[in-house]
Parts: structure tokens; C-alpha cells; sequence
């Protein structure tokens, strides 16, 4: 049967329909792996990081020595620790063990999550099903062992390289914290509850393992940490970013003037608003006084490994839309606060910003670029209300007055000695004027 044609006055434009939709019917029929239609259901937690977002900072998106998952299996540049999982498990296995349990009963609790897993990746898995679950475990048991190992719940050998070559923890710990270096929390919680046993129980909960271990390269008090031993994310990342979600949740709020982009942080000063650091447990708490025109931001120690960390819990945040959105809106407002190296600057002078990236350049950099490209619903935002409340402040006419005309007379102890002349040389001219208009009507002399 010969194709239909339809052919125009050149004999470039000659389409063949029945071959055009032999193609369409093709690509109607094709499903989409990349980026599966299942990516946007609650239960799809771990994404491959957005182009638009990886070209900010690659390096802080990749995993630089241990593949966790499948995004980035089989890799050359992680063999060295590939090869120290089977060593995990065999110790694992051990205590499992010990605890009355088999090998066997490991496989059987994984293996039925299979459809559950696969669903949690936004990519179609190109991977078997034995395959799938045997990285799964391995996985999954060289990360509660270490847990386990650094927690100190079982006996360690001083010479173990993981833990004992000064640079190796640190850089798993990153490692375990890639947005794209991720399990399900389902798989950890379920070895877990083999190797360990469950927190119900009297036993330490994963939680409070896996926060206890990251929280070695944050240092944040126990006492903080202990609110969140109940917590359980998606997955580590998730579980690690909502150890730092304050008490002030979204909430809608009605378009407002007001409710828009601050402006910079010494812009502000110049207009009155005065900037203090706050004593929180999280580095979001950010409040404003309006009785006093105080912003009360915490403390914010930004290094390698923080900035690392933002960078992956925004790109959380822009791929998963059944979060919350904090740390995004976190950095944009800090990211209008820091405009230039200047405001940066500034901020680090007031103790809100304890700076170990290098100069001010690369930390106003970092901000103004951390927020480039991100979705951002300021009127969803937990900050809401201290953006309003600021831009309010700052349109408030007599606070930018009076607060111009402390910045251009009293800012410096010159400024303040030229217009203490100015108002002493102002003074005597008054003086002098009087007494010349009194001579002038009353005369020396003059006994009228």
C-alpha cells in the first residue's frame, strides 16, 4: 500500500501523513524515564538536581566518594568505599544475628518494598529487581553500621580507615547529605529495626543515630536535637532539614504593599531598622520588633559544609512539592539582605554572620546566586510577616528621616564634630545678630 501524500509547489514541503503518524502514535505511546509521571506524587522524594540549579555549584550536588542509590552506581571514582560495604554487612549481619534473626529475614523484608522504592526515584530505575534490592541492602547496612559505629553502640577497631583517616568522615558525611545520594527512609528504618531494634523498646531510635552523626560538623546542642528523635522524613536529607524548621509555619497571607523583597541590609540601617543577633536553636528564626525596628536574625556560621547543605535542601525544596518551602525562602530573604559584599559585610560585624567561605565577595555571591532560578511563594512563606513588617518600617516617612539624618550627622566621630561646629558657628552667628539688631534700635548711649 502506498503512503498518502500531501505535496505542495516545492518538493521540500511533501509530508507523509501515514508516516507522520506512525511517528506520533510512537512517541503517544512512549513513557516518559527521565522524569516519570509519577515524579509528582508525595510519594517521589528523590530527584536528579535541576540543570538550572546544578550550574550554581555542581561540585555541591555530587557525591565526591560515596554512591548511595542508583543515580550514581558504579561510578569508578567510588569503587574504594563500594568495596568496604560488603564488610558493613557481613558485621551487620552478625548482630542481626545475635539478636535471633537471619540473613533471610533481611531479603524478606526488602525485597516486597520493591514498587515502593522504585517510586520514591523521580527516574525510571533501568535496573532488575535483584539488582535493585541488593543495593538496597548494601546500602542501607553500610549506612546503619556506620551510624552505628560512629553512635558507639557497638565495639570499634581503632584502625578502621572509615574512621579513623582524618578527612574520610567528613567527606561521607556530605556525601550522605546529596539531594541525589539517597535511599528511601522506609529501607533504613526497616534494617534498623533488625540490626538495632525499635525505639519502643527502650533502644535508640534512627533519628537520633542519624542526627547525633551529622551533627558532628554542625554542633548543635543535644538538647536541641532531642526534639527531633521522633522526626522521620523521606529521607536523610529531609530528616537533617526538618531538624531546623522553626515553629512559624506557612500560612497564606493577603497581598499586602508591604509584602515584597526587603531591600539591603545597610539600605535598612540607613532608614532605621537596627540588626541584632538572635539566640535560637535554628538559624531560621528570624524576627522583627516593630516597637523598636530590631531585626533579630541567628547566628549564621557559613562554610563549606553549610553552604553544601543549602544548596541541597532548596533543591529538595524546588523538586518536592509536598515540603515546606524554609530554607528557600530562608535564602532569598537573606540573599535581598546581602545584595552587595558591603551588606555582607555589615551583617558580619553585627554577629549575624560568621563568615569561613573567604572575603565578603564570595559570601554575598553565594547568596545572590543560591536564590537564582527557584520557585518562591512569598505570600506561602513563614516569612511573610517579617517581610511585611520590614518593608512597612521602612516606608514609616519620619523613621527615614530621622534615621538620614543620624547616618549623614552623627555616623562617624567627624561627621559629628563638622555639624557640632556648624551648630556652634550657627549659634554665635544668632548671637551676633541679635546683639548687632539690639545696638542698632538701642543705640549705646541712648537714654530713650
Amino acid at each position: 500500500m502506498s503512503s498518502e501524500r500531501v505535496n505542495q509547489s516545492s518538493p521540500h514541503h511533501a509530508i507523509d501523513i501515514s508516516n507522520l503518524l506512525s511517528n506520533l502514535e510512537r512517541k503517544s505511546q512512549k513513557i516518559p524515564k527521565q522524569l516519570s509521571r509519577s515524579a509528582g506524587r508525595n510519594s517521589c522524594c528523590i530527584f536528579r538536581v535541576p540543570r538550572s540549579l546544578a550550574e550554581i555549584n555542581e561540585k555541591a550536588y555530587r557525591p565526591h566518594i560515596l554512591s548511595i542509590g542508583p543515580y550514581h552506581h558504579g561510578k569508578r571514582e567510588f569503587s574504594m568505599i563500594e568495596e568496604h560495604k560488603g564488610q558493613c554487612l557481613r558485621d551487620l549481619l552478625t548482630r542481626i544475628e545475635e539478636r535471633g534473626a537471619r540473613f533471610e529475614d533481611l531479603v524478606r523484608d526488602i525485597a516486597p518494598m520493591e514498587d515502593k522504592i522504585r517510586k520514591s526515584y523521580s527516574e525510571i530505575l533501568d535496573i532488575g529487581s535483584q539488582d535493585l534490592i541488593q543495593m538496597m541492602i548494601l546500602d542501607g547496612c553500610f549506612i546503619i553500621e556506620l551510624f552505628c559505629k560512629v553512635g558507639k553502640l557497638v565495639s570499634l577497631d581503632r584502625d578502621d580507615p572509615l574512621l579513623s583517616i582524618p578527612w574520610m568522615l567528613p567527606f561521607l558525611t556530605r556525601d550522605l547529605l546529596a539531594l541525589e545520594n539517597q535511599i528511601p527512609f522506609f529501607v533504613l528504618k526497616s534494617i534498623f529495626a533488625l540490626a538495632v531494634g525499635s525505639s519502643d523498646n527502650g533502644h535508640y531510635s534512627l533519628a537520633e543515630l542519624a542526627l547525633k552523626f551529622f551533627n558532628r560538623m554542625d554542633d548543635r546542642p543535644i538538647d536541641v536535637l532531642k526534639k527531633y528523635y521522633h522526626k522521620e522524613g523521606k529521607h536523610l536529607l529531609d530528616l537533617f532539614r526538618l531538624s531546623y524548621i522553626p515553629e512559624a509555619q506557612e500560612t497564606s497571607r493577603a497581598k499586602s504593599k508591604y509584602l515584597r523583597p526587603v531591600q539591603p541590609a545597610k539600605k535598612l540601617n540607613v532608614a532605621g531598622v537596627k540588626f541584632k543577633p538572635r539566640n535560637s536553636s535554628s538559624f531560621l528564626d528570624i524576627k522583627f520588633r516593630n516597637i523598636n525596628g530590631t531585626l533579630e536574625i541567628p547566628l549564621l556560621k557559613l562554610d563549606d559544609f553549610l553552604s553544601s547543605l543549602l544548596l541541597n535542601f532548596i533543591a529538595f525544596e524546588q523538586c518536592y512539592h509536598h515540603c515546606t518551602k524554609h530554607i528557600t525562602t530562608y535564602a532569598t530573604f537573606m540573599g535581598r539582605l546581602m545584595n552587595t559584599p558591603a551588606d555582607a559585610g555589615f551583617l558580619s560585624d553585627h554577629k549575624i554572620v560568621e563568615n569561613y567561605l573567604g572575603g565578603d565577595e564570595e559570601v554575598a555571591h553565594f547568596f545572590s546566586t543560591i536564590g537564582k532560578d527557584v520557585a518562591f511563594d512569598i505570600e506561602r512563606s513563614y516569612l511573610s510577616g517579617v517581610f511585611e513588617d520590614v518593608n512597612r518600617y521602612y516606608q514609616n516617612g519620619w523613621h527615614v528621616r530621622w534615621a538620614g539624618f543620624k547616618h549623614t550627622y552623627f555616623n562617624t566621630p567627624w561627621s559629628f564634630m563638622s555639624a557640632l561646629a556648624a551648630l556652634v558657628l550657627l549659634i554665635l552667628t544668632m548671637v551676633q545678630s541679635t546683639f548687632a539688631v539690639y545696638a542698632y534700635f538701642y543705640p549705646p548711649g541712648n537714654n530713650h
